[in-house]
């Protein structure tokens, strides 16, 4: 069971990995069709859905990595949760601040959340629930949390006077502005706003359960076909949930709003489920290798990509009079010219997956597994 899960586990990872790699690398964010950007505000679009997904593969995994720990709260186990904690955290703040040798280096300006940061601290607060708690306790909690995110947001709106679901006006933005100040926040939507702020990392901490109790449900049914029924329905009820939830509680990515863990949360049950319908039923797992590569290194593949981006856009070249960064000018000299400004852009993601998922290959038949 163990290698079936992780084949389909492995290509679910690597599916969603692919995908963040194409939506966050384009030639030029002036020209990207409208499926690879997030939604600029509410709503959902696939894009939205490569962070909650991630998140959610934390949890399933969880649910076999915590096998041989029998599940049980320990000072061994705890310790460890603690450190992989501490290290994904640590990972996400050496991404922010590189890098940090320059000469226009400002820790005013450092960026303290980020991706890497809230995956480290969801997955941490998770595992000590999990730890703590039985299913029916989790499942409880999880409810809980969801419906008391809601409630401190639209009891701020009712205090406040202002529209709680708003870009400026919500609480978790005012949050992060009293905590770390509007100079430690991300300033990429106009304004200082975090999307990977303090407060609204907590219902995140409700996708990794809820991948943790996927991951149980496959791990303890037998039954191939029934067990894909199962996920099917419990999938799309979620969906569903979240869905109608979405009319009170705006689905929004950047606040991870209550009814976007379970939109988003039932759609990655349903697209584990297909997965493991082809790859583990079927035996399709010739077909999902590529994939399982790319699932195989993923916190290295993103700390490692991240760094890459951020390394070509510090050095400089000349085009047509003008100094532009070693990323505009391969796409402007390469891209472009090959498939025009739209598709051009697009050409340029896909190159640079192919170009990732060649290093991680090498990895893979080296047996070299970064494990964080």
């Amino acid at each position: 069971m163990d290698t079936n899960r992780s084949a389909a586990l492995d290509a679910f990872r690597g599916i969603t990995i692919a995908f963040m790699i194409i939506v966050n690398t384009p030639g030029t964010w002036a020209y990207v069709y409208a499926p690879l950007r997030h939604a600029e505000w509410h709503g959902c679009t696939p894009t939205d859905l490569v962070f909650p997904f991630f998140l959610f593969i934390v949890g399933v995994a969880m649910r076999f990595s915590l096998k041989r720990f029998d599940y049980t709260f320990s000072p061994d186990i705890t310790k460890k949760i603690l450190v992989r904690m501490f290290t994904i955290f640590s990972l996400g703040l050496l991404l922010s601040a590189f890098p940090i040798i320059r000469q226009d280096w400002n820790w005013e300006n450092f960026r303290i959340m980020g991706v890497l940061q809230r995956i480290g601290l969801s997955y941490g607060c998770a595992a000590l629930l999990i730890l703590k708690l039985n299913h029916r306790q989790l499942v409880i909690f999880s409810g809980a949390l969801l419906l008391l995110y809601w409630l401190i947001l639209w009891c701020f709106g009712i205090f406040s006077g202002l529209d709680p679901y708003s870009l400026e006006s919500n609480l978790p933005r005012w949050i992060d502005l009293v905590l770390f100040g509007d100079s430690h926040l991300y300033h990429g939507t106009g304004i200082p706003f975090d999307p990977e702020g303090l407060l609204s990392t907590l219902p995140a901490i409700t996708t990794v359960i809820i991948g943790y109790i996927t991951g149980k449900t496959i791990q303890e049914m037998e039954n191939g076909i029934k067990k894909i029924k199962y996920l099917l329905k419990m999938g799309a009820t979620i969906t569903v949930i979240g869905w109608i939830w979405g009319f009170l509680f705006p689905i929004n990515k950047q606040l991870w709003t209550s009814s976007y863990v379970l939109f988003t949360g039932g759609l990655a049950i349903m697209a584990l489920a297909i997965i493991i319908f082809f790859v583990d039923i079927k035996g399709l797992k010739k077909l999902a290798q590529p994939f399982i590569v790319f699932g195989t290194n993923s916190i290295f593949l993103f700390v490692a990509s991240g760094l890459w981006v951020k390394t070509i856009l510090k050095i400089k070249f000349i085009l047509n009079g003008k100094t532009v960064s070693g990323y505009t000018y391969l796409y402007q000299t390469v891209f472009q010219p090959l498939a025009g400004n739209l598709n051009g852009s697009l050409l340029f993601a896909l190159s640079n997956a192919v170009v990732w998922w060649l290093v991680l290959y090498y990895m893979y038949r080296k047996n070299i597994f970064i494990k964080v």
